[in-house]
């Protein structure tokens, strides 16, 4: 088969488990991050430098590709992997959350969604089965169900709706992703959704997941949107373990190692976010310690690396002092090295994870990490603002 998913290790102690996830274009060692390229390139860096830390897959969003330089240009240049010239899988999202977030610049019905773009003001369309043609035209391995994605804060009226629409949406995503032809090369995942309502993430799970659907994989979405930490660790808690045990299992734009360790403790095995590229270009890196600011004076003539003992590009070749005289200087050498120490951090935190899986001692690895992980940075707490007033634009 083309897409299987194989579980090789679950945890004793935890819903904690590791796998591979085999695709068209390589296999994917779970729990695995994947680095955001939003526009067919994680920003700033090379493919080169992607393959040497060792990145498995990417992901690109349909929103963006679809507006420039459209999909059918892609498609016309050989799909996105020839386009990119990126030789691993790809993951495309719907583009379903961007389209929410533009708040008054967009207008839903049953059919679909009709948006102004937010490069020019031009109109658009998008409908479940426009959604899964552009998605076939990128050619991405694996692609998203078009849903609704249910504000925070969000009256449950509401985000009833929202949900009964994302199922009605995920049907007709799987029709026609069948009737296309390209099931065998292209994984359609389903969204759960139902916002912060315990008993409609256990409705949407049900739908999903005991019908008369059969998805290669699913996905956690309308989590991670600005919500109080508690309250997100409860839904991811609720729903994740459940997800069907012999299929992937993908928690949408989640970043941070805590949330990622997290994720893992209840049985994701996917993750994706663009938090460790934000953060670079503010001049932060992530370290086993929360976070090393690069524009602190303090660094001036500190000549250790980022983080003593990393082997990433950056930390093998640069000191703090000369990074911090980049950032400063608003080079951008100094972003695209900030960038791969993050992506690097984060990959490896996903393999140290999946090592302690392996040898039953991830949540003593959990423990021993947080113990030592500082509170969420400002950079940290800045992009999750972000998200919050995106989804509070989309209640508009």
């Amino acid at each position: 088969m083309a897409f299987e998913y194989t579980l090789l290790k679950k945890s004793a102690k935890s819903n904690a488990r590791a796998g591979t996830l085999h695709t068209p274009h390589g296999e994917i060692p779970t729990p695995i991050f994947m680095p955001v390229g939003t526009l067919a390139t994680v920003k700033t860096l090379s493919r080169d430098e992607l393959l040497d830390m060792d990145a498995k897959i990417i992901l690109s969003n349909t929103y963006h590709l679809y507006l420039r330089p459209g999909a059918d240009l892609i498609a016309e240049l050989g799909g996105l992997h020839q386009f990119m010239n990126w030789p691993g899988p790809i993951l495309t999202d719907s583009g379903g959350f961007q389209v929410f977030s533009l708040g008054p610049l967009r207008k839903i019905d049953e059919e679909g969604v009709t948006f102004r773009s937010h490069l020019d003001g031009s109109k658009h369309r998008f409908t479940p089965e426009s959604v899964m043609k552009i998605q076939e035209d990128l050619g991405a391995d694996i692609i998203m169900c078009f849903d609704e994605c249910a504000a925070w804060p969000a009256d449950r009226i509401y985000t009833q709706a929202a949900m009964e629409r994302t199922h009605r949406w995920a049907t007709r995503c799987y029709e026609a992703h069948v009737k296309s032809g390209r099931w065998e090369q292209q994984a359609l995942f389903g969204i759960v959704q139902g916002g912060f309502y315990p008993e409609l993430r256990e409705e949407s799970l049900r739908f999903l997941t005991q019908g008369e659907l059969d998805f290669p994989g699913y996905s956690l979405g309308g989590l991670s949107v600005g919500e109080p930490k508690d309250i997100f660790y409860e839904m991811l808690a609720l729903t994740a373990p459940r997800l069907p045990e012999n299929k992937p299992r993908y928690l949408m734009g989640v970043g941070s190692p805590e949330d990622l360790l997290e994720g893992i403790l209840h049985g994701i095995d996917m993750f994706d976010c663009v938090l460790p590229t934000r953060i670079a270009r503010n001049g932060a890196c992530m370290v086993p310690e929360g976070r090393l600011n690069l524009r602190n004076a303090t660094l001036s003539r500190d000549l250790r690396p980022i983080q003593e003992g990393c082997l990433c590009y950056t930390c093998r070749t640069y000191s703090r002092a000369y990074l911090r005289h980049l950032i400063r200087n608003e080079e951008i050498l100094g972003l695209r090295l900030a960038s791969i120490h993050n992506l690097y951090f984060l990959l490896q935190l996903m393999r140290e994870a999946r090592q302690a899986i392996f040898e039953d001692r991830f949540e003593t690895f959990r423990e021993e990490f947080l113990a030592h992980f500082r509170t969420i940075p400002h950079e940290v707490r800045q992009h999750n603002r972000e998200k919050r007033e995106a989804s509070l634009r989309a209640k508009k």
